[in-house]
């Protein structure tokens, strides 16, 4: 039985897009939706557009009193949301510009005021436009989750009741391939399960009567009965979701990247401003000073530089969901790794053939493996499928089976092409052969045994591997500057500790359940810290991480909706491929950002003479703007060629 990935969902996740669900839009339903959701930017272009027009009707004290009023109420509006971010220790650089606004509407320089406004909310716009909000971060996870059970009722009849009605000691029936509702003891002989998703485990499991089973796991190819030990509050899957919420809010808000230069910029202008005014003794000095001082380049060269490195990234199979993840991918000390279906294939291969003495050797290698992969056509053996794909990569034709019988969750024993053929366990083996030996075997491997007419012939030996760009994604990590590197998996120690050691791996944390990866990452000195996974497991510890990255092509829907970002292919160099991407963009917004205020504090220092009237400066202004926004778009390339330190 294999793992069957969901089809990872990125609902709300693509950068900009307003809709990304649905029948394509006109361009009246996409202008609808653009008025709706930036009103001020739209109202802002009409007013200035209507300003304008009656201009040239030489209306000009209704234009002053229309243009001067829509000011005056947005830096009303404006200031009591700064007032607020002011008492929580946030300042912004969104401060001088709504001073600048205020001392334009002042001094009677209403046009430049509305180009300040327009410039203010247009930047906010676009850098909302490129982060691309996900709001819907956990419905994948919620609609994969068991809405509901098959009671079995007064003699042996099955009723189908929500979830929520399930008590405990309640029989339910799990059908194959049905997700287990809630906790429970089986009732069953026996039971194949897949638990990647859960525990990260990439084989399936096998449990026996009494045994417990986790909600969330999907049943194999065989019915089975289980007696409810938890209700569906208090089971497995309900857990997880519960840990990713609470990851997902305990997180530390990150401060925008043009903040940062808020307090010393705005001092600069003010004191630049306030000697215009002192030296010339005109109050006009000081709003022309401020117009000149606005700082649209920072408002716009981080959400330029940022839209560009996030379509960058889409281009190249990475959805980056929210744009001051770049700032982090950029900054990572820390880079933590799942195992199973991450650094790994997460499909067990054939590693090799041991051929046992005697009758073995008269077969040869190639002649077991046929023979093996012949009879796993008719078997439900949790390996089956990769000792078929095994046959079939050797170009060993499948031979005929004549007869074949299973016993479940040991193995199958077949006639094909004339001769008795058992495959499957060590038990079933020795029991049904003579020269029985255990295959010697090394961290990470398993064995699957095969014995003809009666003789032990050998023991095809799997391995899960490691990927094939494994070593050079994590070199490359290494020299972007992600010195730190720890394994976190839910797989046995010895295993987790040789897939590290191929690797390169630094430390090690194996047999970790969700809960716990979560308490290590968060432990984790060396910060920022990015966490890749794929499995519903890994969901929380995602969530929880500086920067979640999952592996969406295979992985499960919910690690890709609570993960900062998805690679959408198979392909694990793009994690370093994302980290190379955020240093680009942040190398980028910063050039715009320095460049912007070397240009604006020359302006400022022309104004401070009065050659640099306050419409024109805002028009002065639009050109550094210009500037901004040209170097920013250099972040839609670039990043291949970045190698590291």
């Amino acid at each position: 039985m294999r793992k069957q990935a969901a089809p990872p969902s990125v609902t709300g996740a693509s950068p900009g897009s307003l809709d990304t669900e649905g029948p394509a839009k006109s361009p009246v339903q996409k202008a609808w939706g653009f008025l709706r959701r930036y009103p001020v930017v739209v109202l802002t272009c009409v007013v200035l557009l209507g300003t304008l027009v009656l201009l040239q009707f030489g209306l000009d004290l209704q234009v002053r009193v229309l243009a001067s009023a829509y000011a005056a109420v947005i830096v009303v509006v404006r200031a009591a949301g700064m007032v607020r971010s002011l008492r929580a220790g946030r300042w912004g650089i969104d401060l001088l510009a709504l001073m600048a606004i205020a001392s334009t509407v002042a001094v009677g320089e209403y046009l430049a005021a509305l180009v300040v406004i327009l410039m203010l909310t247009g930047g906010e716009a676009l850098e909302d436009f490129a982060q691309g909000r996900a709001a819907h971060e956990l419905r994948s996870l919620l609609d994969r989750a068991p809405r509901f059970a098959h009671r079995e009722g007064a003699a042996a009849v099955l009723e189908e009741i929500p979830i929520g009605g399930v008590v405990l000691g309640d029989v339910l029936v799990v059908r194959p391939s049905e997700l287990v509702p809630v906790d429970g003891e089986l009732l069953s002989d026996s039971a194949v399960l897949d638990e990647s998703s859960l525990t990260g485990e990439s084989l399936p499991v096998e449990r026996s009567r009494g045994q417990l089973l986790l909600s969330g796991s999907v049943n194999g190819e065989a019915a089975i009965r289980v007696r409810a030990t938890a209700t569906a509050a208090d089971s497995q899957y309900s857990r997880i979701i519960a840990l990713v919420e609470e990851a997902s809010n305990s997180r530390a808000p990150v401060v925008r990247l043009a903040d940062r230069y808020a307090v010393p910029f705005t001092l600069l202008a003010l004191v630049m401003a306030g000697m215009g005014w002192f030296l010339s003794g005109e109050p006009l000095r000081f709003a022309q000073v401020l117009v000149v001082a606005t700082p649209c380049p920072l408002l716009i060269a981080a959400p330029v530089a940022f839209l560009a490195g996030t379509s960058q990234a889409a281009h190249k199979g990475i959805i980056i969901k929210n744009t001051r993840t770049l700032e982090q991918l950029a900054k990572a000390k820390t880079a933590v790794f799942d195992k199973t279906g991450t650094l790994t294939s997460g499909r067990p291969l054939l590693d090799g053939i041991q051929v046992a003495a005697g009758a073995g050797e008269a077969l040869g290698a190639q002649r077991i493996l046929q023979l093996a992969a012949s009879a796993e056509q008719y078997s439900s053996h949790v390996l089956a499928a990769s000792v078929i794909e095994a046959a079939r990569a050797a170009n060993l034709g499948l031979l005929p089976v004549q007869q074949a019988t299973e016993s479940a969750t040991h193995g199958v024993e077949a006639v094909c092409d004339g001769q008795r053929v058992v495959v499957g366990k060590a038990g079933l083996v020795r029991s049904s052969s003579t020269g029985f030996r255990e295959a010697v075997l090394r961290s990470g491997q398993l064995a699957v045994y095969v014995a003809v007419n009666g003789n032990y012939a050998g023991a095809l030996v799997m391995k899960d591997p490691l990927r094939h760009d494994a070593v050079d994604t994590l070199a490359r990590l290494h020299r972007l500057g992600v010195r730190n590197t720890m394994l976190l998996t839910g797989d046995a120690q010895a295993t987790a500790a040789h897939i590290a050691d191929e690797a390169g791996i630094g430390r090690v944390h194996a047999e970790c359940l969700p809960g716990d990866k979560v308490t290590t990452v968060a432990a984790i000195l060396e910060r920022p810290v990015l966490m890749v996974g794929d499995g519903v497991n890994d969901a929380p510890v995602l969530a929880a991480a500086d920067v979640g990255i999952a592996m969406g092509a295979r992985g499960a829907t919910a690690a890709s909706e609570s993960a900062d970002v998805v690679v959408m292919l198979d392909d694990l160099s793009k994690v370093a491929l994302a980290v190379a991407i955020g240093r680009r963009t942040v190398a980028v917004a910063l050039v715009s950002i320095w460049s912007g205020i070397g240009l604006s504090i020359v302006l400022m220092a022309i104004a401070m003479t009065g050659y640099i009237p306050a419409v024109t400066g805002a028009l002065l202004q639009e050109l550094v703007d210009l500037a901004t926004i040209l170097n920013g778009l250099r972040a839609l390339h670039g990043a291949d060629r970045i190698r590291g330190d």
